[in-house]
């Protein structure tokens, strides 16, 4: 199987449309004149989730059925507490709506080449008066390491289909790269964006400057992450999340023999002694990854993601992964249960998915309420 970690089969791949679009240095930087536009919080109230029900055999080979099969267990528990939008290819819809259902759940059928909609469906933001725009960071197959001709324009799609400002950065990066705590402040990784396989030439306040002005940001914490070791180059949402401003949980590797035994202890070091855009210093929660997870084909793959942190926060509840050690399962939904009071710990067996590299937040996108979304919300596909 080829996943987002073991990816160096996936070089010899085509680029995607977006490799012939000039990005970077030689792209304008976007003009934020008002509204003044505002990445907010993922704890905020939400209007809907975005799933992909897009698992392929050209990546996933015979893993494809059990990816799309755990996305629509995914699709089902968030249905339970707000709406959900399934894309799909037109002709995989009618397997998506049997594996998924239609209780909260609309299809919008277009091109796809993975399931990964956090990193190629573009960031929102939103204006001092609620209003939505898209920032879309095209694309670019983290590097080009696997092809994206179709998943680099699911952002300008979705900015179409809720009638959303478009903003389109010089810059080459995923939303799963981006972490938020809705104040002004974010956590990002340098290994992700400060590299030439996506902003080839730019320094890192080239690219501070940028992420503050197209999401609103004052302050950015930076964290070396690790270039390389997965496809990602090491995506902020499995090292460091936002339960709430100056609230931060970050994962720490356990295990000696893992590359991100140093890095995660780095990156702690980093966090208790940063301070965020209000000048709080942060409440650092660790959570490590299990040490004994249960035993089948997903765990046993190389690239399995153990990772705790890469949770997604929706109206009323928490979705978490579990991964078959009692222990370790219940010190995450202990912790997740302090920081989110009054909200629903929910925690699934994601081993396919997580066999992939990645986790529920990677697979997920969230959309937040803004002005005028009951209406326009309406021209979604049903």
């Amino acid at each position: 199987m080829s996943s987002r970690r073991q990816f160096l089969a996936q070089l010899s791949v085509g680029v995607g449309a977006a490799a012939s679009v000039k990005i970077g240095m030689s792209a304008p930087l976007v003009a934020m004149a008002e509204p003044q536009w505002r990445m907010p919080a993922e704890e905020a109230p939400q209007e809907r989730v975005f799933l992909a029900y897009a698992a392929s055999t050209a990546v996933w080979r015979d893993w494809a059925g059990p990816v799309n099969r755990t996305v629509a267990l995914l699709a089902r528990t968030i249905a339970r507490y707000q709406p959900v939008t399934i894309l799909c290819r037109q002709a995989q819809e009618a397997e998506a709506r049997r594996a998924c259902g239609n209780a909260n759940i609309r299809y919008m059928p277009m091109p796809l080449d993975d399931i990964w909609v956090r990193d190629y469906g573009g960031c929102f933001v939103l204006g001092p008066d609620a209003q939505l725009a898209l920032v879309d960071f095209n694309f670019n197959g983290w590097g080009r390491k696997q092809a994206f001709a179709a998943d680099t324009a699911v952002a300008k799609a979705l900015s179409g289909d809720l009638q959303a400002s478009y903003i389109r950065s010089r810059l080459i990066g995923e939303g799963g790269g981006i972490e938020v705590d809705g104040d002004g402040t974010a956590i990002i990784t340098e290994s992700c964006w400060v590299n030439d396989n996506r902003n080839l030439g730019m320094s890192r306040g080239q690219v501070e400057a940028e992420l503050k002005s197209v999401l609103g940001l004052r302050k950015i914490i930076w964290l070396p992450g690790i270039k390389g070791r997965d496809i990602t180059d090491a995506h902020v949402d499995f090292y460091a999340r936002f339960a709430s401003p100056g609230v931060v949980i970050a994962n720490l590797d356990n295990d000696p023999e893992s590359y991100d035994f140093a890095v995660t202890r780095r990156h702690l070091e980093i966090l208790e002694a940063a301070t965020d855009a209000a000048g709080r210093r942060l409440q650092v929660h660790t959570l490590s990854p299990p040490q004994a997870p249960r035993d089948n084909v997903y765990t046993r793959e190389a690239d399995y993601a153990a990772g705790y942190i890469n949770f997604l926060p929706i109206n009323g509840a928490v979705i978490a992964p579990e991964f078959g050690d009692a222990e370790a399962d219940a010190r995450c939904r202990d912790l997740l249960k302090s920081l989110y009071p009054g909200r629903e710990i929910v925690q699934l067996n994601i081993d396919p998915i997580a066999a992939g590299g990645g986790g529920i937040h990677c697979v997920s996108k969230n959309l937040p309420v803004f002005g005028g979304a009951r209406r326009q919300l309406g021209v979604a596909g049903h």
